[in-house]
């Protein structure tokens, strides 16, 4: 059946879900690629995501897309992961077959990339070590895109020192466990630190981070896009340094999910940008 003839369905599925911008960046996708269909949020409570993600093939879903807290728990629910969504640990896109199988990637890490490679095109993160603030699924999302960039050196900083522990085990000796009582002086000599971690968000406390070691020249990132400048992305902006939020990663990890669900590259447009901004600013 061409995508022209049938109702085109996709999700995300989080808890809470519904301060997700991601509706509204697929339903404009929906209009520009001229498809009949919709996007929706759905709010599955922890412990709920096997029965849910298995009820997307009678219901006509193409994929969905996994938020907090379920990207760890849905890949024993999948049939099938791929290697990068292995290595990475987490799942963010699941993909629905004809057959009703139950396909599960990460698409995190491209949205990563995506993000920082068009607004910083010139940066090279070969050039220098690196500081990841976070040992979750965004944290290993992060990693793992700057491992493939060709990081030197990422010290990687959290709470407790099991989770970075672990990764380093799993991605090798270019990740640096670091103690959180460390965590000021391991922004010396960096090229970026990225905030992987809730802090920040709207809500949520600020990011504990001084910047007292931090280059000038480094570029200070954060996947947070609630709100668009954190605490932490004001504090680097006021001493010069350069900065991105995380309303890119959220929109370049989009068109990877299309592909897969509906044989389709959607366009990051200006446009899209400032619908986004604008509903998180108005």
């Amino acid at each position: 059946m061409e995508l022209s003839d049938k109702f085109c369905m996709a999700a995300v599925m989080g808890w809470p879900v519904i301060h997700s911008r991601s509706p509204l960046m697929h339903n404009y996708w929906m209009a520009q690629q001229q498809l009949t269909g919709t996007y929706v949020p759905l709010a599955i409570e922890p412990g709920q995501i096997s029965p849910a993600l298995r009820a997307m093939h009678p219901l006509g879903f193409a994929g969905c897309n996994l938020t907090i807290p379920h990207k760890l728990e849905a890949m024993a629910v999948v049939d099938e992961v791929d290697e990068v969504a292995k290595r990475i640990g987490a799942i963010s896109c699941v993909v629905v077959n004809e057959d009703g199988s139950l396909f599960g990637t990460n698409n995190d890490w491209l949205g990563f990339l995506g993000n920082l490679k068009e607004h910083y095109p010139d940066f090279r993160a070969d050039a220098g070590p690196i500081t990841v603030i976070g040992a979750g699924g965004g944290g290993r999302a992060v990693c793992h895109a700057m491992l493939h960039e060709g990081a030197p050196e990422i010290r990687l900083v959290n709470r407790t020192p099991e989770e970075p522990d672990a990764i380093c085990d799993e991605f090798g000796p270019p990740i640096v466990p670091t103690l959180w009582k460390d965590r000021h002086e391991a922004l010396d000599g960096v090229v970026a630190v990225v905030n992987a971690t809730s802090q920040g968000m709207s809500s949520m406390p600020p990011l504990d981070v001084r910047l007292d070691y931090l280059l000038k020249s480094a570029l200070a990132i954060d996947i947070i896009y609630t709100p668009l400048e954190t605490p932490f992305l004001a504090a680097a902006r006021e001493r010069g340094n350069p900065t991105l939020n995380g309303i890119g990663m959220l929109l370049h990890q989009g068109p990877p999910a299309w592909k897969r669900w509906f044989g389709l590259k959607p366009s990051v447009t200006a446009e899209l940008y400032k619908l986004l901004e604008d509903s998180l600013t108005g």
